[in-house]
């Protein structure tokens, strides 16, 4: 089933439930800082999510159905860790670190996701090179969703731009449907041949957010069943928001206040 809204209630609901997990990662950024550990990072959020905006933290207890249950609120991914990384009381942060920060709230039923890029201290110019290319990929693949356009054509943007900058596209994960549910179709795919795939139509609802590779795209799956790294153990980052297909192109519905001047879709 494809995820779309069918109502000015679904609309509705998924801004706020967008909005909301926006907030998260901008309450969270002053606390990371060399030092913390990425357990308390974990415990700030979950009670702001809690707390604060009266939601559900999704990863918490989430299945796939493969593995073990997602043990946390959110998803901490340092370094080399692609995404799904598990925030712990072991994970302390140093100055040089990148980190991803992945958030997904319910609220009322429906689902916000998205994620964020922090630097720890000041990055290696390298680091933040990857975190900026990542970040441009994201938005190169926004700004094709309008409706007629085809899911190969939001691939072959990101894969085109992190190509172009001698990085790689994580091929095994991907962005996904969501709304009332977690995860379901279309698979948002971050590389492909322009004019192929699904065509895009108003209301569909979904995310986009490339994961970009400082070296090869390989990846593994460490033994806790959850934790994705590269293969060569290179850097790795990731940008996500949700998304609603409009008439007019996209609605960035997680887009947080400091990205409001310069996001190039329709907001």
């Amino acid at each position: 089933m494809v995820a779309r809204v069918q109502t000015e209630q679904d609309v509705a609901g998924m801004r706020v439930a967008g909005a909301l997990a926006a907030r998260v990662l901008e309450m969270i950024g002053e606390h990371v800082v060399p030092g913390i550990t990425t357990g308390d990072l974990d415990r700030l959020c979950h009670e702001f999510i809690v707390g604060e905006l009266d939601s559900i933290p999704a990863p918490l207890n989430y299945t796939n159905g493969n593995g073990p249950p997602f043990p946390r609120s959110i998803c901490t991914s340092v370094n080399h860790v692609v995404c799904h990384g598990i925030p712990t009381e072991r994970k302390q942060l140093k100055a040089g670190d990148i980190v991803n920060i992945d958030i997904t709230v319910i609220k009322d039923g429906y689902f916000g996701d998205t994620s964020k890029m922090f630097f720890v201290g000041k990055p290696a110019p390298f680091a933040e090179r990857l975190v900026r290319v990542t970040r441009e990929c994201l938005f190169r693949g926004i700004d094709v969703v309008r409706p007629g356009a085809r899911l190969g054509d939001i691939g072959h943007a990101i894969q085109t731009h992190a190509e172009a900058n001698h990085f790689s596209v994580v091929r095994e994960f991907c962005g996904h449907g969501i709304g009332r549910t977690f995860h379901d179709e279309p698979q948002i795919l971050h590389y492909g041949r322009p004019g192929t795939g699904m065509t895009l139509e108003e209301g569909m609802t979904f995310t986009i957010e490339p994961m970009i590779n400082a070296g090869a795209r390989q990846v593994k799956i460490l033994p806790d069943q959850w934790t994705v790294v590269t293969r060569d153990h290179k850097l790795s980052a990731q940008w996500e928001h949700t998304l609603l297909v409009t008439a007019q192109g996209a609605e960035i519905l997680t887009l947080r206040n400091e990205e409001r001047a310069t996001a190039g879709a329709q907001v």
